[in-house]
Order: structure tokens, then C-alpha cells, then sequence
């Protein structure tokens, strides 16, 4: 079935100029977002026609138009993933990773991801994606990592949900029973999401990531050791038990502070920044672990300014894969488990060689949770949104 393409909609009054004073509401799509600064457009205190709307533009200026996107989301292993499909304001760029430093930039990209991000429409551990062109024709789509601070440079989650949604909205053909994979350029480089089906259905997704190695190991961060490692992001991996803590809920106030903690101490040393690009470097988040077995964990990522991912978190997962590969703990082709703290799984490979990294491939699977459309309404006083965490 395929699914609703997402839109910006300003929706003109009825008794307007605009819509000819026919009583009836006309939708007008824009290519480009342009709001104040306060997320209102007024017009001419002579164009409302009722008693009430005349009150409002004696006070602040008539109201002309409120603003509408539209979004599918999906979860992938309980961590959300809103894709925002087209509608969207310009973001020009030869390349995805050039498109993503200039959303840092423009503020007609942020409000709308400050809009779907932030509460009430979204929450503090939001995250979601702008569809873009891609690099190049090799490429069937592009996207924009988004969360609640900004934009990231992967998305394993995002990357298994796209995977998902560009086979069930029909973006991607695929067979009944079967594979195809799905080529997505991210500001990171090339992944490819291969989506198995059975009976129509997606039965699970696994994405083969830019290749993954290690930085550094036992780099001191803040009274405690910690490896640094890449897979699409910069990650620094400690044991929860060197903070006395354990991944479960409960001490998830604790492992979110330890978290921002190592994050802190590793930010501006050498072992932040990417050998290769210096858009990539950064810590991008903390992950928390606990061994379970051989091949075997539990972890959590304490990302951005303190958001939580509730899945094992795919581009950190391709990080430990190369991790474990370095220690020799793993071994080509074979796979290893790493659960997240609300127990859902992905399973992680490694799958080759690169001149730069190790190639694997994560596996785990997305389920839609809904189609949406958001409003914005220009006299609400909280505009795009706040954040309270």
C-alpha cells in the first residue's frame, strides 16, 4: 500500500482576499517555508471579515495563513524515526553531507524539524528525517538525520526504518518473497538497506554500513577508560559497572549523566576528530555496556545532549563490530547479539575489508506506527515548540 507523500500546506482563512470571500478554504502547497521569527504571518489589519477576527488584528495584526506537515513514523527496535518525505524548504548542496551543514545553517530547516522534534508534537528523545536527493543515480534516496540538538551524521535505526518504509510506501519495487536493497547516501557516505519480504510483508531489514574501525582504546575520560570507535559516528564505549551502574531502566537517570560525563571529557581531544573529514568529528554519544555472554551485550547510547536511544543503536553496533573484530573476539561472517535496554535485539556482522574500515552489517526491523499531520497554528504563543529535558 503505499503511503501518503508528506506536505507543507498553508491554509489560507475562509473570507480572505486570497479565497476570493467564497466562505470556503483553500490550500495553497509552498515549496519554502517563510515564517517570522515568531512563527506567525499577518497580513493587512483590513483583511478579516468576522467581528472576532477583526478583535485579533486590532491587537496583533490578522492571522493569514497556519502551517501543516505532514510525516510517517516508525519505530525500529522501540527508537522512533519520522520521515518527512518531501515539502520541504530548499537545502542545497552537491552532496548529502554538504546539504547537512547547510540545514545547521538555515533557520526555514530548523523550524520544521524544531516543529516535529520538539514537544508537544514530539519529545526530548525525538528523532526523524528530511528526505533529499541523493549523491548521486547510484543512490535511491537521500536523508537528513535529525534529533533533538541538531543533525547527526548516521542513523542506524533511521536507516533499517527507511529501509522499510521505501518498500511499503512503493519508492522502492519489491518482490513478493525476496530481497532488494534500498541505497541510501546519508551525510556519512553510502549505506545500503537490504529488505528481506515474505508474503508482501517486510520481515526484517539489514543495512551495510560505511565501513567501521576503531580510534583509540583506554583513553582516560573523566576517571574512567574508555575505546573510542566509528561507525558513521564517533562513539566511546564504557562499561556501565565502572560507573557501579546497571542497563536497566531504572538507572537510566545515572547512565544518562555518566553518559554526557564521558562525552564531556573526550570533546576537543585528538581522538574526536574523524582522520579522513572534520564534519564528522565529534563525540557523538556514550554507549553503556554490559556483557551478557560471549558475543553477547546489553548497551544503551546517551547521545546529543542527553537523549536516549531505545534501540541497540545501529551505527554504534557497527562500531563494536569493529571493536570486537580488532580484539579477534569475532570473526568474519560470524554474528553477534547486542540488546538494548528495553530488550530489542540487532544482530551484527562482519562482512569484509574496506581501505579505510571494516565493512559490516547490522540487522533489525522497523514497524510503522502511524501517519501524522501537524499543525501550527500563528497565535500559539509556544510556536515551534519547547523542550523541557
Amino acid at each position: 500500500m503505499a503511503l501518503r507523500s508528506t506536505s507543507v500546506r498553508l491554509v489560507e482563512p475562509s473570507g480572505s482576499p486570497t479565497a476570493g470571500g467564497s466562505g470556503r478554504r483553500r490550500v495553497v502547497r509552498s515549496d519554502r517555508l517563510r515564517l517570522g521569527a515568531d512563527d506567525r504571518v499577518r497580513a493587512d489589519a483590513e483583511a478579516p471579515r468576522s467581528a472576532c477576527v477583526q478583535r485579533v488584528a486590532a491587537g496583533r495584526g490578522a492571522i493569514l495563513a497556519r502551517l501543516e506537515i505532514s510525516a510517517t513514523d516508525y519505530h525500529t527496535a522501540g527508537e522512533p524515526f519520522r520521515i518527512v518525505a518531501d515539502g520541504l524548504p530548499d537545502i542545497p548542496g552537491e552532496t548529502v553531507r554538504a546539504r547537512r551543514e547547510h540545514a545547521r545553517s538555515s533557520e526555514d530547516v530548523d523550524r520544521m524539524r524544531r516543529l516535529l522534534c520538539h514537544e508537544p508534537r514530539g519529545h526530548a528523545d525525538m528523532y526523524g528525517g528530511f528526505l533529499v536527493p541523493p549523491d548521486d543515480d547510484g543512490a535511491d534516496l537521500g536523508v537528513l538525520f535529525w534529533h533533538k540538538d541538531g543533525y547527526s551524521t548516521a542513523c542506524g535505526h533511521g536507516t533499517i526504518a527507511l529501509g522499510a518504509w521505501a518498500v511499503e510506501s512503493g519508492r522502492v519495487a519489491a518482490p513478493a518473497d525476496g530481497d532488494v536493497d534500498v541505497t541510501i547516501d546519508v551525510p556519512s557516505g553510502r549505506v545500503v538497506a537490504r529488505v528481506r519480504c515474505c508474503g508482501r510483508a517486510v520481515e526484517g531489514v539489514a543495512f551495510r554500513n560505511v565501513p567501521a574501525f576503531v580510534i583509540a582504546r583506554g583513553v582516560e575520560a573523566g576517571g574512567v577508560e574508555a575505546d573510542v570507535a566509528y561507525g558513521g559516528a564517533i562513539y566511546a564505549f564504557v562499561p556501565a559497572e565502572r560507573f557501579g551502574l546497571r542497563l536497566v531502566p531504572e538507572d537510566l537517570p545515572e547512565l544518562i549523566a555518566a553518559g554526557l560525563a564521558v562525552k564531556r571529557a573526550l570533546e576537543g581531544s585528538e581522538v574526536v576528530r574523524h582522520p579522513h573529514d572534520h564534519r564528522l568529528s565529534g563525540i557523538y554519544g556514550t554507549v553503556l555496556f554490559e556483557e551478557l555472554g560471549p558475543l553477547h551485550r546489553r548497551s544503551v547510547a546517551i547521545f546529543a545532549d542527553g537523549e536516549v536511544d531505545r534501540s541497540p543503536t545501529g551505527s554504534a553496533t557497527s562500531a563494536v563490530t569493529a571493536l570486537l573484530h580488532d580484539d579477534g573476539a569475532l570473526r568474519d561472517g560470524h554474528a553477534w547479539r547486542n540488546d538494548s535496554i528495553i530488550g530489542t535485539t540487532f544482530t551484527a556482522r562482519a562482512v569484509g575489508r574496506a581501505p579505510d574500515g571494516l565493512l559490516t552489517e547490522v540487522e533489525g526491523n522497523a514497524f510503522r506506527t502511524g501517519e501524522h499531520r501537524f499543525v501550527l497554528d500563528p497565535r500559539d504563543p509556544l510556536g515551534t515548540g519547547f523542550v523541557l529535558r
